[in-house]
């Protein structure tokens, strides 16, 4: 048992507030603040002060204590299993992979669970990943959880002879496996051991739930700060912007771009109000209250910070254009500082340069905090002062803030009290009304990127300075500042996807075509081969353009790292440079719902395709297209080739989770040489682990199809009509080595149909025939797939048919039917009449699909088709997306909840081999060319 052999003995002179200070501290932490405290002091006012312990040694004979924070870090990463991510850092690709715990819906038991809980949810979008809870699995000899005071003791006293520990200061009361850990320590322990491209990942899903974003990152044991420009890169965000004489539209724009008024909320020593509660209720509408800022009533993880303190968080108002819920007429920024400024100086620094207006609460002002504020009176910023005077000291208080009201140039409206009587709406309302005030003003206006260079300014290190980051923004720029019209550029730079390859792939599907026909024609077949080869040649007789041979050596850069950025970088800056997307409503952030009265022609452009990456991919498949097809028709030597090589750099993007186009949204045709040849490479690269099943998602643009893919397995589909392709898409996902014996795969390849399917009730025509093809393609090569649906009785004809297709083949897939009900979060499920009226289609079209088979007499209801039986989950009703109303409305847990149990029973139906034979890569290049 440990003796009481070391006693705490402070003795101070002239210190006025030490003992207004030290009551605050629990008595595990209270010789370490002390002696902060008390350092403090005597580096300002020079009094005589000795910090003695019982045994005789003093503060100045330790020369240990610059290595608390340090241990203190390490504890924690240790704590929570992250220290061997240190030198190897968590990637995005770690965090995805398909594991035993996918399939489970559990519990962290011990603080090592917390990291993966928090990734696990954070990628489901659910609103509770920041619960620290742990369900304890104690073992029958556990020794029961000792009462407070007990535990405090043994904090406090040890024996000295005990091998555990030998510096004092090393015991910092990190949480037990027992006690939840600070959900703020575990986000930063989390961010330091993970990879840019996980970082990014984490902020962009914490943003879409809503939750408070990490700008500035303490790192203690390196004593340096990350200012966290580069994670929040991929935020897009949209709002009501309105404009002059009361006209008014949507905007959308990445939030480090954007320019708001931002508004900093620090503590200064101690207060007795929160912070954090406090923004909560200035950030909801109404009587709802949004917890963007974790706080310590939300009962997630209580226990004290330990790493986080020095964490700066921001979050944003976006106004919706509805007057009961916009509380600022535009978009609004908002700073929270974790810890005390007086030990934050450089982050209080940073956010005083950066700020419209600071408001500071606290209960005290003492000489030490006034010469602290009195340090900022050259800052051009507003200050404000939040009191709690139940243990401040009124008449000192008063006698600091007329001196500082000159200094900091303010006046008494600035000085605000807040006590447990005042009205905590009024005052809610009070703080809006100043923040208003002075938005409306002239007042500082900064987007995250001007934010990260005051940063820089001040030391900070900003995330994205590194080497492989700039190098590969400096070749996208070389490539994007050649486009000034996105149209323009396609056809001057991007030439083989012109009129030459829409012809080719016209001529082929004839010539497919004939291939299944009875005793075709020879001569028109020979007809077709020479129109063929005659289009290849003129396309091979291209040279590849400058910007797609800069494209091609960015993809080729022997640094994995600098590969990856590139890509990211392409994306937004060709984003930023391609023509205006079409502005939606709020609610459009993440999915769209269909316009009623069906698609327009697929033959024209539904919306216009934004310039992007998969552009540039085009190209290089057209490259590659027509020279395998000169060398088929030995029009040229396989020794004069000079595009062989690209599948393996396509193939390489695909590993490392970019989704690479299967069915060209241009021409709506497959690639076929293009894709098996790509095929052909990652087969070569997942040597043994080659084993796929192929999970497919189909349904009418906007029905949530993409979302619903992204949510359930961290994948990066584009949503939303506006945003993205219409060609069908394909993305890997890696089944982690331990239970891939399990699952019967290697790897999960999923396919998203993007825009190719109409919802119009055409039962006939080129368009309808050309829809129905492509989605037999599509569902010919899955194991699974997932038909997406907004309405109840909304089966787009297309699919039918491809229904009726497959049948013959004897190749049926699993099928999961999910109605999503993409606005009504509290809407019910469909009751089982409905359920089964979504599996028998309306007679009219059942009989149109019927008869496009000549099997009129023939056809069965769609439950039979797909044997499904509706009483047994093959039909999911997933509640709606959002939890209020766009844009600051948050993912339901209801939706989240529901994609998890989607995402258990489909892996559970891969297992149990219920989702046909599962298939290698080259049987998977066989299908392609067969269907």
């Amino acid at each position: 048992m440990a003796s009481p052999g070391i006693e705490v003995e402070l003795l101070v002179k002239g210190h006025p507030d030490l003992g207004e200070v030290a009551p605050e501290i629990k008595p595990s932490e209270r010789r370490t603040a002390v002696a902060i405290a008390d350092l403090e002091w005597r580096e300002m006012e020079g009094d005589d002060c000795e910090f003695r312990y019982g045994d005789g040694t003093n503060e100045a004979q330790d020369n240990d204590f610059p290595t608390v924070e340090r241990s203190r870090l390490q504890e924690m990463l240790s704590l929570l299993g992250l220290e061997t991510y240190q030198v190897q850092k968590l990637s995005l690709q770690d965090s995805l992979q398909i594991s035993f715990d996918s399939m489970k819906n559990w519990a962290p038991q011990v603080p090592k669970d917390l990291p993966w809980n928090f990734l696990r949810k954070l990628q489901a979008l659910n609103a509770e990943a920041r619960n620290t809870t742990m369900v304890l699995d104690l073992l029958p000899d556990a020794r029961p959880v000792e009462k407070e005071s007990q535990m405090e003791e043994e904090i406090i006293y040890w024996d000295p002879a005990d091998d555990i520990a030998a510096d004092i200061y090393s015991f910092s009361e990190l949480p037990t496996p027992d006690t939840p850990v600070n959900p703020l320590d575990l986000l930063c322990a989390l961010l330091l051991s993970s990879d840019s491209f996980l970082q990014q990942e984490i902020v962009l899903k914490m943003s879409l739930c809503q939750f408070a974003l990490p700008l500035v990152l303490p790192d203690s044991e390196n004593h340096y700060h990350t200012f966290l420009l580069w994670a929040m890169r991929g935020i897009v965000r949209t709002w009501w912007s309105q404009l002059p004489r009361g006209l008014g539209s949507f905007r959308e724009d990445s939030v480090v771009l954007s320019r708001a008024p931002t508004f900093a909320f620090v503590r200064m020593d101690v207060s007795s109000n929160s912070k954090s509660q406090l923004l909560n209720a200035i950030l909801s509408p109404g009587h709802r209250q949004w917890d963007c800022f974790w706080h310590r009533d939300l009962n997630l993880g209580t226990n004290p910070r330990e790493i986080a303190d020095g964490l700066v968080e921001i979050s944003w108002f976006f106004p919706s254009g509805r007057e009961d819920l916009d509380i600022f007429p535009e978009p609004v920024a908002f700073l929270n500082l974790r810890g005390d400024i007086g030990s934050h100086w450089l982050q209080f620094k940073l956010l005083t340069e950066i700020s419209s207006a600071v408001f500071i609460l606290t209960d005290n002002i003492s000489k030490k905090e006034y010469k602290l504020l009195y340090s900022m009176k050259e800052s051009t910023t507003k200050y404000y002062f939040i009191l709690s005077p139940y243990r401040g000291k009124r008449n000192t208080n008063l006698r600091f803030l007329n001196k500082l009201i000159p200094v900091l140039k303010i006046d008494h409206s600035h000085v605000l009290v807040k006590v447990s009587s005042t009205d905590s709406e009024s005052f809610v309302k009070r703080i809006r009304a100043i923040i208003g005030n002075v938005a409306r003003a002239p007042c500082r206006r900064l987007s995250v990127e001007d934010m990260a260079h005051a940063a820089r300014k001040l030391g900070l290190k900003v995330d994205e300075d590194c080497e492989e980051c700039q190098k590969a923004k400096d070749r996208m720029e070389r490539i994007t500042r050649k486009i000034k019209d996105s149209d323009a550029y396609r056809r001057d730079e991007l030439r083989l996807q012109g009129d030459p390859w829409k012809k080719a792939a016209q001529v082929e599907k004839e010539f497919c075509q004939l291939q299944w026909a009875k005793d075709p024609p020879e001569k028109h077949r020979a007809e077709l081969r020479r129109r063929l080869l005659e289009l290849r040649m003129q396309q091979n007789g291209q040279d590849p353009s400058s910007g797609v041979q800069e494209f091609i050596s960015g993809i080729s850069s022997p640094s994995p790292g600098e590969k990856q950025y590139f890509l990211r970088w392409m994306e937004w800056g060709l984003a930023r440079v391609a023509q205006p997307r079409l502005r939606q409503p709020p609610e459009t952030l993440l999915t769209l719902r269909p316009k009623h009265g069906g698609a327009a022609d697929l033959g024209e452009q539904l919306w216009p395709e934004p310039l992007g990456v998969e552009h540039f991919l085009r190209e290089m498949g057209q490259f590659y297209e027509a020279e395998s097809c000169l060398v088929e028709a030995g029009r040229l030597p396989a020794g004069q080739r000079r595009f062989a090589h690209f599948p393996g750099l396509a193939s390489e993007l695909l590993l490392t989770g970019l989704p690479l186009e299967l069915i060209d949204g241009s021409t709506l045709s497959t690639p076929v040489r293009w894709v098996t040849g790509l095929l052909k490479e990652l087969h070569v690269r997942l040597e043994r682990r080659s084993r796929l099943v192929v999970l497919s998602a189909l349904g009418v643009p906007g029905t949530g199809k993409s979302t619903l893919l992204n949510t359930m397995f961290g994948l990066r589909f584009a949503t939303g009509r506006s945003c993205g392709p219409r060609g069908a898409f394909m993305q890997l996902i890696t089944v982690a080595e331990g239970f891939s014996q399990d699952l019967g795969c290697d790897h999960i390849l999923v396919i998203d149909s993007g825009g190719l399917i109409g919802g119009a009730l055409t039962s006939a025509g080129d368009r309808f025939e050309l829809e129905a093809s492509l989605a037999t393609l599509l569902m010919g090569l899955s194991n699974v797939t997932v038909v997406s649906l907004a309405e109840t009785r909304d089966i787009p004809p297309a699919i039918l048919h491809a229904f009726l297709r497959l049948e013959k083949t004897g190749h049926m897939p699993n099928y999961q039917f999910v109605y999503q009900n993409l606005h009504d979060a509290s809407a019910s499920g469909p009751r089982p009449r409905d359920k089964r009226q979504l599996l028998d289609p309306p007679g009219d079209l059942s009989r149109a699909a019927a008869q496009m088979e000549k099997q009129g007499d023939g056809f069965r209801a769609l439950a039979g088709l797909a044997f499904c039986d509706p009483e047994k989950q093959h039909i999911w009703h997933i509640p709606g997306l959002w939890h209020g109303a766009p844009p600051m409305a948050a993912v339901s847990l209801a939706y989240s909840e529901a994609i998890f149990e989607l995402k258990r029973c489909l892996l559970e139906n891969i297992r149990n081999g219920l989702s046909n034979q599962n298939k290698n890569i080259q049987q998977l290049i066989e299908l392609v060319r067969r269907l």
